[in-house]
């Protein structure tokens, strides 16, 4: 359900969260989760203007998150890249469904959308690494090689 750039921005994010005390470089971000250098800038920026992440410019500088990952939820991450909150129209596109007068797939369709956003407003991305062993081996999927670093 999520496009490939929501799906870097959260990589991005998680990266980010479990080294705060670090500036990441956007070229460095998109090596270590394995997005296009190009494009993983513009996610940050758009992220920065957001709210969710911070950027510092000059030597050093980089983006973090700009509030503890406690208060980042998935939806902040998701929804300026993805728009989910427009998922109000008709599954099939037809102009004159309605909870009154539903299209064929209204009744399947609208408990998924639910759950979904549920899913993004409920969560953040604190909540993410619930089993330290299984966030030990993303974290250490992300960190730098001695060559790197």
């Amino acid at each position: 359900m999520l496009s490939k750039s929501a799906q870097y921005a959260i990589r991005a994010t998680l990266l980010m969260a479990a080294e705060p005390e670090l500036n990441h470089g956007a070229a460095e971000i998109a090596g270590r989760i394995s997005a296009p250098p190009n494009y993983m800038g513009k996610l940050l920026k758009l992220l920065a203007e957001c709210g969710v992440l911070e950027s510092t410019r000059g030597a050093g500088g980089g983006f973090r998150l700009a509030k503890d990952p406690r208060e980042i939820r998935l939806y902040d991450i998701v929804e300026p890249i993805d728009k989910v909150s427009r998922w109000t129209k008709c599954f099939l596109g037809m102009g004159g469904c309605q909870p009154d007068h539903p299209c064929p797939i209204h009744p399947i369709w609208m408990p998924i959308r639910e759950q979904y956003l549920n899913l993004l407003t409920g969560k953040t991305i604190a909540d993410i690494p619930a089993d330290p062993k299984r966030f030990e081996g993303f974290r250490a999927a992300f960190s730098l090689t001695k060559e790197e670093g």
